[in-house]
């Protein structure tokens, strides 16, 4: 068997891997990659193998940097299937045609501001459909074949609504390898999703290392912490602006303000989700409890909706969203992008970063060279569409709010198997973190455990 390491290796962003056996090629996500616009458009266009040549593509959840360039791939001539969870499927009709959307959008503004040479957009909506066409929902613990020497299962990662580890069970000859793809991982506890399910007996594993060498604080105590910054920011009149993926984050927020405010820990403040894709992604959350955990499912039971209730506003309209910057009152704005990198977050930050009475909630991980990163770092002065801005407001992390497992997680889901583990491939994560998690893993006792470079093939 060979595994090739085409993305996010040594990164954050661009999942893409490549695992052949008995000259079956099957590749394993294709995301899109995000950082310095000059290197992720240059990235993302220039796939480094034929598309005809993969048999098969599985994808382990809809998140953008794992998903985002299917198309290309169909655009450039790959017909076969897509393999993922039900869930996934639904989400990627959302996610796709929005991401083709501000593909083209953006073209559209590059094309205006720096005229010829034109701008392509990377795929159009028609690519997106024949993208969609290609795939083939399986169910969580339902092996199936992908070829005659290869199964794929499914198990739930407890990372998004639908994410998977992709278990694949490999005759080569006489031997049996079991290849575990984990990435991304969950965590346990959480609200809304089951925790991650554990497999053993596992040979080789691909690991996400996002959180190598961090650990989250616990997220028993995210109730506390949160009503304390909502209540602090109405006391001083301001808005509280939150970034966040519409997948997944925006409607853990949700919940989580849904709580406090149904236990009258934080006042009736109003709440705004301006984003069009989190309300398309929370309509397919309806659709899918099969992935809820128990309390979750009790709630919808009992006709109590986690995902909206009467001071929750879900924004389409673009002139809805601008008339948030004329409200003069304390207020929860969330809206995407989660990295601050596009999108309607950029208006709110630019209209609301200046003051101190506002606040700047940050609940997910901002890669390198994100504005999202910058914010968190607190730097004095940021750019938000090409002008500086003074940072006045106050900023908050909540490293609760990750979904992805902590390195002390990490290490415990390594830890369970390790009795069978001959080669562990640390990925999805920027470097630092990636050789800590390494580190952490060859002191259990794991000889073979390696942080891939871009491009680098291995055969085990």
């Amino acid at each position: 068997m060979k595994i090739r390491f085409l993305g996010a290796t040594k990164s954050v962003t661009g999942s893409r891997h490549i695992i052949e056996s008995n000259q079956t090629r099957i590749l394993l996500d294709c995301g899109l990659f995000q950082g310095r616009r000059e290197e992720s458009n240059r990235r993302n266009r220039n796939l480094p193998f034929d598309p005809q040549s993969i048999e098969r593509v599985v994808l382990s959840h809809a998140h953008i940097d794992h998903s985002g360039n299917l198309p290309s791939l169909v655009k450039r001539g790959y017909q076969n299937s897509i393999y993922s969870t039900f869930a996934t499927r639904d989400l990627c009709v959302a996610m796709l045609k929005d991401s083709a959307y501000i593909q083209e959008k953006d073209a559209e503004y590059l094309n205006k501001k720096k005229g010829p040479p034109l701008v392509e957009p990377l795929y159009d909506v028609e690519d997106v459909e024949k993208t969609l066409s290609l795939f083939r929902g399986i169910g969580y613990r339902k092996g199936f074949y992908v070829s005659a020497d290869i199964k794929l299962t499914f198990y739930d990662a407890g990372h998004i609504l639908g994410s998977a580890l992709s278990i694949f069970d490999i005759k080569e000859g006489n031997r049996h390898l079991r290849l575990a793809y984990i990435v991304d991982l969950g965590r346990k506890n959480l609200p809304i999703l089951r925790d991650p399910e554990k497999i053993k007996d596992i040979h080789f594993m691909i690991i996400e290392s996002t959180y190598g060498n961090r650990i989250h604080q616990d997220i028993s105590g995210v109730e506390k912490r949160l009503a304390s910054l909502v209540n602090e920011t109405f006391q001083a009149g301001g808005k509280i602006i939150i970034p966040a993926f519409s997948l997944g984050r925006t409607q853990e927020v949700v919940y989580w303000l849904h709580r406090l405010q149904s236990q009258k820990r934080i006042p009736e403040m109003k709440i705004f989700v301006d984003s069009p894709l989190a309300v398309d992604v929370t309509e397919i959350f309806r659709l899918h409890p099969e992935c809820f955990d128990p309390q979750t499912n009790r709630m919808i039971t009992l006709d109590e909706n986690p995902f909206g209730w009467r001071n929750v506003t879900y924004i389409r309209d673009v002139k809805e969203s601008k008339r948030l910057n004329k409200l003069d009152e304390p207020c929860v704005i969330i809206s995407a992008s989660g990295m601050c990198e596009s999108g309607r977050i950029l208006h709110h930050l630019k209209n609301n970063i200046e003051d101190p009475k506002n606040t700047i909630l940050v609940v997910g991980f901002m890669a390198q060279d994100t504005l999202g990163r910058r914010i968190v770092q607190r730097q004095e002065k940021v750019r938000i569409f090409g002008e500086y801005h003074r940072l006045n407001a106050r900023v908050e992390v909540f490293d609760e709010f990750s979904a992805h497992a902590d390195r002390q997680e990490l290490l415990e889901y390594v830890n369970y198997t390790k009795g069978s583990l001959e080669w562990v491939f640390v990925v999805h994560g920027e470097e630092e973190q990636s050789k800590a998690l390494a580190q952490g893993i060859k002191e259990l006792g794991i000889e073979n455990v390696l942080v891939p470079d871009l491009g680098e093939e291995i055969t085990v």
